[in-house]
């Protein structure tokens, strides 16, 4: 099933229908209200997340997701189910994109704003890449498919805030009909064997974009690529803290470790704030703000240093 509320609650009011007493009914969604999905049965408490991380065969990570009715022997099974799989389990409290999409689309969309202002999106993943990413944001979302994350950002316009700092240039490589590997084109072209190859067709795309904004463009260093980067998935943090969907810091480095191929070596954000220091690090996330623009939320630091 594709990320559709009204999909989910049709399919799973037929399971609902046909399982049997006591069977626990789990969503791999990827962003959606589990509430919801729980609400369309006549046992909520039965109804959790399991979010499996892509290629689900690979990433150890699986978020178990608890919705506001969920009952405690649900979770408990769940969190076992996921050990004997072999994968980590973490438990997540039920917001849009739970713990780890939460972090990715902080990060995908600094990428994204970085894009906008100057670099290209292969200078952007061949930095990351360097810092120790397995690969980068736009390599990623290839692989993945645009259409994935198009349709999310256009379920989201409704309750979008009309000042927010929005990119258009992913919508426009959508609307060209490039949604990623599975059409040999998207932030890259790729030939018959796969390789990709970087696109003037997408330069022309995003200077369009640029030059609509009135942005003049600038040349960004990679060491800005990667703090950016770094301050972005620790403001998350911090925001996902507060709001109780992450129950430790620690969370937050685990899910990107073993879920989105965050460099081992690196610890994680967590780790990298808490090594900074928090003088240091308002200083940085003050720069942050200024460099997102309009709708950029400060998180409270004081709950990633605790």
């Amino acid at each position: 099933m594709f990320e559709d509320l009204e999909v989910k609650k049709q399919v799973f009011r037929r399971i609902d229908a046909l399982a049997k007493s006591g069977a626990i009914l789990a969503s791999n969604t990827s962003y959606l209200d589990l509430d919801a999905i729980a609400d369309a049965t006549s046992r909520p408490a039965d109804l959790i997340g399991l979010h499996f991380f892509s290629p689900a065969n690979v990433m150890k990570l699986m978020e178990v997701v608890r919705g506001r009715a969920s009952a405690p022997d649900v979770l408990a099974t769940a969190l076992d189910f996921g050990r004997k799989l072999k994968k980590l389990p973490l438990l997540t409290g039920n917001a849009f994109g739970f713990v780890g999409n939460r972090l990715y689309a902080a990060y995908r969309r600094q990428c994204e704003f970085m894009v906008e202002e100057g670099a290209w999106p292969e200078q952007v993943d061949a930095a990351l890449e360097a810092f120790g990413f397995a690969m980068g944001p736009f390599t990623v979302a290839d692989l993945s498919g645009l259409d994935i994350a198009w349709r999310m950002r256009q379920a989201q316009a409704a309750t979008r805030g009309p000042s927010t700092r929005y990119v258009q240039f992913a919508d426009r490589l959508c609307e060209a009909g490039r949604f990623g590997r599975k059409t040999n084109a998207g932030y890259y072209r790729y030939d018959e064997s796969g390789k990709a190859q970087v696109d003037e067709t997408v330069h022309g795309l995003i200077a369009g974009a640029r030059a609509d904004k009135g942005i003049v463009p600038r040349a960004l260093a990679n060491d800005e690529i990667c703090r950016r980067v770094m301050l972005s998935l620790v403001n998350e943090a911090a925001l996902l803290l507060a709001e109780g969907v992450a129950g430790h810091a620690t969370d937050v480095d685990v899910a990107l470790v073993n879920g989105y191929g965050f460099p081992r070596s690196e610890g994680g954000p967590v780790f990298w704030a808490c090594e900074r220091g928090e003088v240091a690090l308002g200083a940085d996330l003050d720069w942050l703000a200024q460099c997102s623009g309009a709708g950029f939320v400060r998180g409270d630091m004081r709950h990633v240093l605790a």
